[in-house]
């Protein structure tokens, strides 16, 4: 667990997001950080050591960027894990057998299954609600509620938490709030700012941004929850390497430039596609349209880079997905290079097909990662992958 440089919570986000949790090398004058690749460290003596020992435990590289991700999100401490799966893991650890989780209806696929599939036989008790909805979480409470875990924006619907309404709800009931931003990133949303006491991101996404790297991390204002989160991170072993703790650095130093092209492109392309023929429905908060595009407006300084369509049929989706020259069919998102997926038979293939329904997560739905690229070169891609639908 590695605490943030308090004088690094003055500078500004994109100063933060070069220097937080960086310092020269002080025998080289290096100005980036070293990868220290080392298992172990020598000790002076039986009982006495220089900070380090074996870097399972502690690593300079990882907790460069545990700090560095830290100052990002505004928290005081930053743990950093193997994936964004292994962080989620993390949290839900903090908890025993018998005590419950609230969790939204809309959220990854492979957080509905950890939850689902692995830790309810441990005892864990969850209820996914839609958490647009605060009277629903109210409702859902009860008296072995702990965790109240939202993802906002969320995937694939695009849903939206009000968090400083529902940071408000969970202190007044004595819960935590946890929130996955991996969709927004600190740099255009703020979860602790708004309430909750710990953010989670895959930093496999936006915070790399390069597909190269898997990471996770966990960021809080509390060190009773970073102590303990330290304890598993360090009995479970999910830790990144240090070389990918180091890729991942590298790429959060262009997170606010690559932030503002994938806002830009992302609300040019929601903006078309809104008026192309082929499309039912675009699920984008920076649509006026959006049922809740004020929230949007006020908790988030931007939209981002992801989108979901709906193409009206499981056919209409398998051919524009399969026709798509630069939108890379994959999975993952947040990376330089625009990615396109269906949701229903990739990312979310484990999330019942009820629940699926509920949500409006329909057979037709596909999910966009905007990249970087050219946005008219975007545009004319999506526009010749949807002229092969009906």
């Amino acid at each position: 667990m590695a605490k943030v440089f308090e004088e690094d919570l003055r500078d500004g986000f994109a100063t933060r997001a070069i220097r937080a949790g960086q310092r020269p090398d002080e025998q080289t004058g290096a100005i980036m950080p070293p990868i220290h690749l080392s298992s172990t460290y020598v000790q002076p003596e039986l009982g006495r050591h220089k900070g380090y020992e074996y870097s399972r435990t502690q690593n300079p590289t990882r907790e460069t960027l545990e700090r560095n991700l830290a100052a990002l999100e505004g928290a005081s401490n930053g743990l950093a894990f193997a994936s964004g799966m292994a962080a989620t893991d993390a949290v839900l650890s903090l908890f025993a057998p018998g005590d419950h989780v609230i969790c939204g209806e809309n959220v990854y696929g492979g957080t509905h299954r950890i939850m689902t599939q692995i830790f309810q036989s441990r005892g864990l008790g969850f209820s996914f609600v839609d958490s647009r909805d605060l009277d629903k979480v109210d409702d859902a409470i009860g008296l072995k509620t702990k965790l109240v875990f939202v993802e906002t924006p969320s995937n694939p619907m695009m849903h939206l938490t009000d968090l400083a309404a529902l940071g408000e709800l969970v202190r007044e009931r004595g819960l935590t709030l946890v929130v996955d931003n991996t969709f927004a990133t600190p740099y255009l949303q703020r979860p602790i700012e708004l309430g909750a006491e710990l953010v989670i991101h895959s930093t496999t996404k936006y915070l790399n941004g390069h597909s190269d790297v898997v990471g996770g991390a966990v960021l809080t204002t509390r060190g009773d929850l970073a102590e303990k989160m330290a304890f598993y991170q360090n009995a479970a072993g999910a830790v990144p390497s240090p070389f990918d703790c180091w890729l991942t650095l590298r790429g959060v130093k262009t997170l606010p430039v690559r932030m503002r092209q994938h806002d830009q492109s992302g609300r040019k392309i929601a903006e078309w596609l809104a008026k192309h023929p082929k499309v039912e429905r675009v699920h984008y908060p920076g649509l006026p349209d959006h049922p809740q595009y004020d929230l949007a407006c006020r908790q988030m300084s931007g939209f981002g880079g992801m989108i979901a369509v709906d193409t009206g049929s499981l056919e209409n989706a398998r051919a524009m997905v399969e026709s798509t020259r630069i939108f890379s069919l994959a999975e993952s998102l947040g990376g330089v290079e625009s990615l396109i997926g269906h949701p229903a038979t990739m990312t979310h293939a484990g999330v019942p097909k009820k629940m699926r329904d509920e949500m409006g997560l329909t057979d037709g739905l596909v999910r966009l990662s905007v990249g970087i690229e050219d946005t008219d070169d975007l545009i004319s891609d999506l526009d010749r992958a949807l002229s092969s639908a009906d």
